[in-house]
């Protein structure tokens, strides 16, 4: 018996070249592969720029996040690979509060690196998220009228 798996794409070439899913559902756990700093057309952005760079790459992790109907609120675990733990470390206390709408409320790991899959790329995010329960639907409610 394998595991039903659900991936999703950003629609980058090096998915296919490489041959890996930017994300995977299986169960109620999702899995999102590191996520860099690109547009949706491939290209690096703000590079030489770690600030930048990880404000990018959590809006990649949203968006991959929202193709399960799920949101940051919902990361469980998230592992930073960083080029420079100064900056990365200086980075993330300007920006988390904001890319997760207050305090994270997630595990957290962060480890410098030597270098990247691109040497223009100063981090990388992966992250665990678990799915948002589904409404429970108990059917019609009966009617109550006073006695």
């Amino acid at each position: 018996m394998t595991t039903a798996k659900e991936p999703r794409s950003l629609g980058m070439p090096w998915e296919q070249d490489y041959g890996y899913a930017q994300g995977v559902k299986a169960g109620d756990t999702i899995f999102l592969a590191g996520q860099v700093s690109h547009d949706d057309a491939g290209r690096i952005v703000a590079p030489g720029d770690m600030q930048g760079q990880m404000q990018r790459a959590y809006e990649n992790v949203r968006k991959l996040l929202a193709q399960y109907g799920a949101s940051m609120a919902d990361i469980v675990d998230e592992v930073l690979f960083v080029t420079d733990m100064d900056a990365a470390f200086a980075a993330g206390l300007k920006l988390r509060r904001s890319i997760y709408g207050g305090i994270p409320v997630t595990a957290s790991t962060m480890v410098q690196v030597e270098r990247l899959a691109f040497p223009e790329f100063m981090i990388e995010i992966k992250c665990v998220a678990k799915c948002p329960a589904p409404p429970i639907d108990n059917g019609p409610r009966p009617e109550t009228r006073p006695r």
